[in-house]
């Protein structure tokens, strides 16, 4: 068979499929592949895109309660987002894999060029082209000047311009090049987010988060220990013998308020002053506890990340015997005017469980429409100037009687009956402060006590935050020196002409995409110059 004879499908294939390798070739095909540079970015790319659940999605170590709304109003994607981890995105098996696979990818594109890099360092600069007037930055002149003498005036007039000079020895011309902290730059930054996941993964794994709702002006203290927690996130790795010994109440808490613009009566600024020990029998300090000004104590610091109104509420039931009596926090269902959801329970109650659930307004307001009629009840502002509690009752099993764990922030119905009225009717109580309602059928009263305050406190130790932080920081340098350091090359040719005059060639080359040509030309006019007045 001749050469043409012969057909494509006679030719061998010039890079061999993973499936014609052994098992050494593959693992060697795949981890090329693992490493490249178009797979970390395609890593990075997922790890972003695995990050939207996590934004979207309540999550159970930071906002435990939400989770739990999320829950009772979707039921039916409850076990399903269970199921896929979705409540707990940055600690799923999903998320971890990625989270590897991208700083094993980053570290075997990063540490090969780290090589070339200083072999780069090392090696001298190349040698002048043959025909410099072709590149697109060039000049030249003549000068009576013997060869060497202008060699060794460029060579001293370019190094000190920071360039790195090789004067060859006997030759016609000197090389010099500049810019490698460009390299450099995009070096450290990749070598920085593995730093930034690495901080992350110490935090997330030897770290824990947590958070308690306190109510304000109570002989409530907190102790750092785990049974103090309403909510508690732990790392894998995680060892209680590291949670420092420190404690702390809410002595009292203000609120300034808005009362004009777009956003009146909404929370503009609000503090906790708390009392705090860093151990047992310690010196008590006292610290004003802000949003985004965490008390820190050792390695952990203390956040205030929400408050609201916990209306006091006491049950008595059908034999005349408090069955439940004390502040109950209801939770904001609008962040501007403080309009909450909360829910009451009175499991001892006799002869039945009672169930309260309702809506706490802090300045209760009824509106009307463009017809003058009456429209849904409302809070008018944030602050409790007209405070008013509006409940239904169910009574009955309200969820207590399985022996499993229950929401105190949920009333399950299932078993339950919900009282009506005369005119069967849902049996609602409006009550203000000081103000109470018998129940029908002998099952008691409720009465509004009074109204307290309540905080939500996080507390967490993140001990790769500093490892995380110099990432970023050393990140941002490094995309800098990317960004602005321009990398170029620089040769001077001078040689001997027939006429005996010297012919000097001088030609720049940037090796920057997007560099600027009228800032080349200066600096290569500036260099020629600063020959030619040392020359004169």
């Amino acid at each position: 068979m001749t050469q043409l004879d012969r057909r494509p499908s006679d030719d061998r294939q010039a890079t061999p499929l993973p499936a014609d390798l052994d098992a050494r070739g593959l693992a060697r095909w795949s981890w090329r592949q693992l490493t490249s540079m178009r797979t970390a970015l395609v890593l990075l790319l997922l790890l972003a895109l695995a990050s939207i659940p996590g934004s979207v999605i309540p999550q159970e170590d930071i906002d435990s309660l939400a989770v739990a709304k999320w829950r009772d109003n979707h039921p039916r994607l409850a076990p399903i987002w269970d199921r896929l981890d979705l409540f707990s995105v940055y600690g799923s098996v999903w998320f971890s894999a990625i989270y590897i696979l991208l700083m094993i990818s980053l570290v075997g594109c990063i540490v090969p060029r780290l090589f070339v890099y200083a072999r780069a360092l090392r090696a001298r600069p190349p040698r002048a082209p043959r025909h410099l007037s072709r590149l697109p930055e060039s000049t030249s002149y003549t000068t009576d000047e013997d060869p060497d003498v202008v060699l060794d005036r460029a060579a001293e007039v370019i190094r000190g311009r920071r360039f790195r000079v090789d004067r060859a020895e006997g030759g016609d011309s000197v090389a010099a090049e500049r810019g490698h902290l460009r390299e450099a730059g995009n070096l450290l930054f990749h070598l920085a987010v593995i730093v930034v996941l690495l901080g992350v993964a110490i935090g997330s794994l030897f770290g824990y988060k947590g958070g308690v709702i306190m109510f304000v002006g109570k002989d409530q203290g907190f102790s750092n220990t785990l049974t103090q927690y309403d909510d508690f996130a732990p790392g894998s790795l995680f060892d209680p013998a590291v949670m420092e010994p420190f404690s702390f109440s809410i002595t009292d808490f203000d609120v300034e308020w808005m009362t004009d613009g777009r956003r009146a009566g909404q929370a503009r600024k609000f503090v906790s002053h708390l009392d705090y020990q860093t151990e047992p029998g310690g010196e008590t300090k006292q610290y004003d506890l802000k949003v985004n000004h965490p008390l820190s104590i050792g390695g952990t610091d203390v956040f205030l990340i929400g408050h609201g109104y916990a209306p006091v509420i006491t049950i008595r039931d059908g034999e005349g015997n408090i069955a439940q009596s004390g502040p109950t926090a209801f939770l904001p269902i609008n962040p501007q005017t403080f309009e909450s959801f909360g829910v009451v329970k009175a499991p001892d109650a006799q002869p039945t469980q009672i169930g309260l659930e309702g809506t706490f307004y802090p300045t209760f307001q009824l509106g009307r429409d463009a017809d003058g009629n009456l429209t849904m009840p409302s809070s008018a502002f944030g602050n409790a100037v007209d405070p008013l509690v509006s409940l239904q009752v169910w009574t009955g099993d309200v969820g207590l009687d399985d022996g499993t764990g229950a929401s105190v922030y949920v009333l399950d119905k299932a078993k339950a009956t919900q009282l009506l009225n005369d005119k069967g009717q849902p049996f609602r109580m409006d009550l203000r402060p000081g103000e109470s309602v018998t129940l029908p059928d002998g099952l008691g009263s409720v009465t509004f006590e009074g109204l307290e305050r309540w905080n939500k406190i996080q507390i967490s130790r993140t001990p790769g935050k500093l490892i995380a932080l110099g990432g970023v920081v050393a990140a941002l340098l490094g995309l800098l020196g990317s960004l602005f350091v321009r990398p170029r090359r620089l040769w001077v040719r001078a040689r001997r002409q027939d006429d005996g005059t010297t012919l000097v060639e001088v030609a720049r080359l940037d090796r920057s995409s997007g560099g600027d040509p009228e800032t080349g030309r200066a600096e290569l006019d500036g260099i020629v110059a600063a020959m030619g007045k040392d020359q004169s």
